[in-house]
């Protein structure tokens, strides 16, 4: 049977760590295990559970900044910022529903780690972003920081944007540094119904190369009685939202009627854009990420190939449930993109490598990279099919 560690302390966390290294033993690094079923299948790894590292350590609402421990529900922290009118701007979501999980499991740092953003990415940037520093332990089993507390840090390698999306392969995050922003005083948002993908890209491409400021941009396909929904997120001060609610229709006329819509049916839309729930099924869901206007061919051709999908990101994203990973990623790649898969059957992701395998130079450089921090290959569990050497 594997054991599970359950370190208190960066220090007892530091011990764990190298008595694997030593033993030849692999770590599984686990939060609230939200992301648990990505990637192969792990059997032989010991589970180093870094919920105990979790609450607020400091937040400065005047300075737009919060430290909290990287075992922090994401909830708990959205909740916290919400309540001084701020949020993390980048739109984390929660994927544990996605795997037919209660919603709530999510951590801070497990949302950093896999680099989960939402529709505000297209405005406001990516996780890696408003990650300002961290605390962790790597596979060395030595403490480590990157970063600041500040928004402007310009000191040594910009280390917070290489842990950003890394999957835990290069060190275990005890605490992390978050730039906060102020909530918009006024949001809208405007949509074109009943629009194909190609026909919405257009209609995307448009209001992006235009004077409206979109904060985001998604389409939803036609779905049980529901007609196809362009959207359309605008979001500022009143006078500014109002202003540009009245000049998009005019810009984007050649592309279909816009309309406002109530604030209750938006969020409900939006919600579904960002969790991903119109694609919450027993096929395999791909994260599909593309050059920017490339998301609605993209769409067609798998919507020719039987997928369910939406677009995200004005067309720099699309989510599509399709069983065939060849094809998939063989579309991603036709056009300069990539594929990750985060759903599957276990049979699927035994032979399936969750990310999409890199060009032969970038896999040996990141290679070089994690072995810096991890030589002994502690975090190597064997979910990502990259590591046959693996213990």
């Amino acid at each position: 049977m594997m054991a599970v560690h359950r370190p208190t302390t960066i220090e007892a966390l530091c011990e764990v760590v190298q008595t694997a290294a030593a033993g030849g033993t692999t770590l599984a690094i686990r939060g609230g295990g939200s992301k648990s079923a990505i990637g192969a299948p792990i059997g032989g790894a010991d589970t180093l559970d870094m919920t105990a590292f979790s609450g607020l350590i400091d937040y400065v609402p005047a300075d737009l900044v919060l430290v909290a421990g990287a075992g922090t529900p994401l909830a708990r922290i959205e909740a916290l910022v919400a309540d001084r009118g701020q949020m993390l701007a980048f739109e984390p979501f929660d994927p544990a529903p996605l795997f037919g999980e209660t919603r709530g499991r999510a951590t801070i740092g497990g949302v950093l780690a896999a680099g989960l953003s939402g529709p505000r990415r297209l405005s406001a940037g990516g996780a890696r972003d408003h990650l300002l520093g961290f605390e962790a332990v790597s596979g060395r089993g030595e403490a480590m920081s990157g970063g600041a507390r500040v928004v402007k840090n310009v000191t040594g390698y910009d280390l917070p944007k290489l842990i950003a999306g890394s999957w835990g392969r290069l060190a275990a995050l005890t605490s992390v540094t978050l730039k906060t922003l102020p909530r918009p005083r006024a949001t809208a948002t405007l949509a074109i119904e009943g629009l194909g993908p190609e026909q919405a890209q257009a209609a995307m491409d448009a209001a992006m190369a235009s004077h409206a400021e979109i904060a985001a941009a998604a389409h939803l396909p036609a779905s049980d009685g529901a007609p196809a929904y362009t959207l359309f997120r605008l979001a500022g001060f009143d006078p500014s939202v109002e202003a540009r609610c009245t000049l998009l229709p005019a810009l984007l006329n050649a592309h279909g009627q816009l309309v406002r819509l109530d604030a209750a049916h938006a969020e409900t839309l939006w919600a579904e854009v960002r969790d991903v729930t119109p694609l919450m099924n027993d096929r395999a869901l791909w994260r599909i990420l593309l050059p920017p206007s490339h998301g609605g061919g993209v769409a067609l051709g798998l919507n020719e190939r039987g997928a369910d999908w939406l677009i995200d990101w004005a067309g720099g994203l699309v989510w599509a449930c399709h069983n065939d990973a060849e094809m998939v990623r063989g579309m991603a790649h036709a056009v300069g993109g990539h594929a990750t898969l985060i759903r599957g059957s276990e049979p699927m992701r035994a032979r399936t490598p969750f990310l999409d395998p890199p060009a032969a130079g970038v896999a040996r450089l990141a290679e070089r990279v994690r072995r810096a921090f991890d030589p002994a290959g502690v975090f190597e569990t064997g979910r990502f099919l990259d590591q046959p050497d693996a213990h």
